[in-house]
């Protein structure tokens, strides 16, 4: 029986407990696999890339959702890699929503345990289309999107200030960007229209870790839910925040609910969406749902 080859990619500069327990075991893992080190943004994608061309069969991202959308994407950049490759993921990082959705464990040891069991699902993949340096371009996600106020809180988050202060830079840029100008955005799909300043998607039911923002959402349904916020100020946020809490899907008279394969979403002005908490592009962009294309280990 062939043996499965494995590359685990991740960022040596990953700070926590996670990451000092995953590099006290490196010299194990090392014995049962290849890594490789990012140094940069981007690393994690273009190394994908070419563990796919190299002819690994699992690829595993080593960290938070970034480098997971990393991975993602860049064995979405060979040809037939989604095919080829089975993505693995070992969460290092604070929040780890997809790992969660597929109730992957957080516990390191449990986690390596799992990926070399290799049990195998495929999974819906979300896709968006969009225009960079007004060219077509696209990428993919695995859990969540959003246009509006948190993909510009992102979007304001400084390096210095995440290096500093972690999970607690993304709340300080959310006020900075609850204090703008909010945008107006339009989502369409399957002829419904629905209009507001805010739209989180899900192509699972998590968000910001095990909140279910989609309750009825699932990997493998074939489509994406879409929570449309009309209007985006504290006082709005606040009526929310008891069924953001107590996992409560939102009602249809806060928020405008849409379910469907394709969404399209546009503004009048610049808006900034993020995939899996990364900052992508600027609207407009059409976001759909690949359905059963992604090969994932799971426990």
């Amino acid at each position: 029986m062939r043996r499965v080859r494995i590359c685990v990619i991740f960022n040596p500069a990953a700070r926590g407990n996670k990451a000092r327990r995953f590099r006290r075991h490196l010299d194990e893992m090392a014995q049962q696999s290849v890594f490789k080190a990012t140094t940069a943004p981007g690393d994690a994608q273009r190394f994908a890339a070419t563990a796919v061309a190299e002819g690994f069969d699992v690829i595993v991202a080593a960290g938070g959702d970034g480098t997971v959308n990393e991975v993602l994407n860049g064995i979405g950049d060979t040809p037939e890699g989604f095919s080829r490759v089975r993505l693995g993921v070992l969460p290092l990082g604070t929040v780890n929503v997809f790992a969660r959705e597929l109730k992957i464990p957080l516990r390191l040891e449990s986690a390596w345990a799992m990926l070399r069991r290799a049990k195998e699902i495929k999974i819906d993949l979300g896709r968006v289309d969009y225009l960079q340096d007004a060219k077509p371009a696209k990428r993919y996600f695995m859990q969540l999107a959003g246009a509006g106020l948190d993909a510009r809180a992102v979007e304001l988050v400084s390096w210095k200030l995440k290096k500093n202060a972690g999970p607690l830079a993304y709340v300080v840029a959310g006020f900075q960007a609850l204090a703008e100008k909010q945008p107006h955005i339009c989502v369409s799909a399957g002829g419904k229209k629905v209009e507001g300043e805010l739209v989180l998607l899900g192509n699972g039911k998590y968000y910001g870790g095990s909140f279910e923002i989609f309750p009825g959402a699932t990997l493998n349904d074939g489509l994406l839910d879409a929570c449309v916020f009309p209007k985006v100020a504290l006082g709005a946020l606040l009526r929310l925040a008891p069924g953001f809490i107590l996992h409560r899907r939102f009602s249809e008279k806060l928020v405008g609910l849409v379910r469907a394969q394709k969404i399209e979403i546009t503004s009048e002005t610049a808006v900034a969406f993020e995939l899996d908490g990364e900052w992508a592009g600027h609207l407009p962009a059409t976001f759909s749902v690949e359905a059963q294309k992604l090969r994932v280990i799971v426990p």
